[in-house]
């Protein structure tokens, strides 16, 4: 049976007397999910926004899923890039500041963490504890295989004990390697764009002062060394527009003007 066959099946709350099914909307296609994040267009959809749709298809195709979040890794620092609501981002906080939890566990090694019922949970008494307290009683976090540097990690909630299970894992999984290809390539395309950015405005930046260095020297009949000495004492080079350094140094050839 594939995955697209099993996400249609019924599911139910795990207790083998009551056989009701749960209060969760509909799964979605597992295929129509990854088409999906295929259809991002990079340059169009702002860096966080890919993030949360990641979150939201995530919520609707894995089986259980009441609320996910993701978790970005770099180093020491662990922070959410995005949930489907604000539970997801607590619960996650609490695992950050005690420096442990399923989703760091999950990021870090590469292998999912599943918490079918937090009632019995004793790897992370505390935060099982936490979980409860919030209304959920079913975790599950799967790692997101992200570029060098970086780890990531699905944080997968429910509200019924039980209510994520292996075929949660399964889907999960599948769905994070085109999740992770979404959030690299958006990430990628975004340090490009900043990079291309900051260096358009270095270069105009030394235009502008090679224009008023040029000025300098022909006021002053210097060397380039002491033009650009004599402008380091004007206003900030880096940032200075044009317009403010000919307004700089038109005052300035005033000013020798009216000492002749």
């Amino acid at each position: 049976m594939t995955i697209q066959d099993r996400t249609s099946e019924p599911s139910h709350n795990g207790n083998d007397g009551d056989r009701s099914p749960k209060y969760h909307a509909p799964v979605a296609d597992p295929m129509a999910a990854v088409l999906e994040l295929g259809r991002i267009v990079l340059g169009e959809t702002p860096l966080a926004e890919v993030f949360a749709r990641v979150a939201e298809v995530a919520k609707r195709t894995v089986p259980g899923a009441d609320e996910v979040s993701v978790t970005l890794v770099r180093g020491d620092t662990a922070h959410t890039a995005a949930a489907t609501g604000e539970l997801a981002v607590e619960l996650d906080a609490h695992q950050y500041e005690d420096g442990l939890g399923p989703c760091l566990l999950a990021a870090r090694t590469g292998k999912a963490m599943l918490i079918p019922d937090v009632v019995k949970e004793t790897r992370w008494p505390l935060f099982a504890e936490q979980v409860r307290e919030a209304g959920m009683h079913c975790t599950l976090s799967v790692a997101l295989p992200l570029q060098e540097g970086t780890a990531g990690a699905f944080n997968i909630y429910s509200r019924d004990p039980h209510g994520l299970d292996g075929h949660s894992q399964e889907v999960a999984e599948h769905l994070a390697g085109y999740a992770a290809v979404a959030m690299t390539n958006a990430s990628l395309y975004n340090a490009t764009a900043r990079l291309a950015e900051q260096m358009e405005q270095a270069m105009a930046s030394r235009a502008v002062i090679e224009q008023a260095k040029g000025i300098v020297m022909g006021e002053r009949r210097c060397s380039e060394d002491e033009a650009f000495a004599m402008l380091a004492k004007g206003p900030r080079m880096p940032t200075a527009s044009s317009a403010t350094w000919r307004q700089h140094w038109s005052s300035k050839r005033g000013e020798s003007g009216s000492g002749s």
